[in-house]
């Protein structure tokens, strides 16, 4: 029998009303009275609750740290894990996790919902379900999912790769440059050959971030005097650049100077596309080679969460700057497409 934990930092899911219609903390007790199923789950499921759960818009590196060590913590004695999370900063979660877990060869799937568990048209039973079948399952005695992921509304994600879209429907998420690991309808059908395989398995956990990042979203008739404010923040050591398209931006001979001067600062400068789909193509258009000849480097199909997360993460190793850009551009964890 799989042993599985349950760890709950917060969020829509774990809000139960009392008679008087107070909000109640996460209890597992509750949660059992909720979906009397997992009673009968074919599994020894046991929970852990954050002291203090929040809110994720409250999330930040401390947080993720917290649920790293957690996962740590008890790595040896569960085959797998799922994390209960507010949706709104799930992505940027799972994306840090998926870097902080190194070797991974167990499922840490998070999920959540948009309606409290309390709620008779709540989708965090299911949601919580089938997150518990996807963690549970093995292929020759060892774990099928190696990997961070996000299940919400039928369909397994690749943590790294996901963003939330809507703050209404259930189908919240997508994974807009890689395609679904899972679909859960009356069968479960796993796409094993899109899971990710870590080379090895011994668990290597990092708990370093660097959060002086910025992102600067290009908009036309941006003035060289917002870039110059965003490039001169004192102690800024990387900057994300959302771009347009394949990574163009515009032609300003000042911002294009203030970038350049960015970069010879040692500052790590990453181009990603404000397009939900599609990658960065330095080279393909002209305003893009201009970028690439300064030294901003291409974030290819990366999402904007696996990029800020990646870059904190990256950028508190103290590696050399040519050294920090080359693994920006590379994949670590499948959050570029090869």
């Amino acid at each position: 029998m799989q042993k599985i934990l349950i760890i709950y930092t917060g969020g829509t899911i774990g809000m139960i009303k009392d008679d008087k219609g107070v909000l109640l903390p996460f209890n597992f007790e509750n949660l059992l009275s909720y979906i009397p199923l997992l009673k009968n789950f074919p599994a020894e499921i046991s929970s852990y609750s954050f002291d203090e759960p929040i809110d994720s818009a409250d999330a930040n590196p401390d947080f993720w740290i917290q649920i790293a060590k957690t996962i740590e913590a008890h790595y040896d004695n569960f085959d797998g894990f799922v994390i209960l999370h507010g949706s709104d900063t799930m992505a940027y979660t799972a994306s840090a996790l998926s870097f902080m877990l190194e070797n991974l060869s167990k499922p840490v799937i998070l999920t959540g919902s948009q309606l409290p568990i309390g709620l008779i048209r709540t989708d965090g039973r299911e949601n919580i379900i089938a997150a518990m079948e996807l963690a549970c399952m093995t292929n020759k005695g060892k774990a099928l999912i190696n990997d961070v992921c996000i299940y919400f509304e039928n369909r397994l994600f690749r943590g790294n790769r996901t963003s939330k879209f809507s703050a209404d429907n259930f189908d919240a998420f997508i994974s807009p440059n890689y395609p679904v690991l899972a679909k859960i309808g009356t069968d479960i059908k796993v796409f094993e050959d899109r899971l990710f395989q870590n080379k090895l398995d011994f668990l290597i956990t990092h708990t370093d971030f660097c959060t002086d990042i910025a992102i600067l979203k290009l908009f036309p008739g941006i003035s060289p005097s917002v870039v110059k404010a965003i490039t001169s923040i004192n102690g800024l050591k990387g900057l994300v650049l959302e771009t347009y398209g394949s990574g163009n931006a515009t032609t300003d001979e000042e911002i294009l100077t203030l970038l350049k001067s960015t970069v010879k600062k040692g500052i790590l400068v990453l181009n990603i596309s404000q397009c939900t789909v599609g990658k960065v193509q330095h080279g393909k258009y002209a305003t893009s080679i201009k970028l690439e000849e300064i030294g901003v480097i291409s974030g290819k199909d990366m999402t904007t969460e696996a990029a800020v997360t990646k870059m904190m993460f990256l950028l508190a190793k103290n590696f050399s700057q040519k050294e920090t850009a080359k693994l920006m551009g590379l994949s670590l964890r499948g959050e570029i497409s090869q």
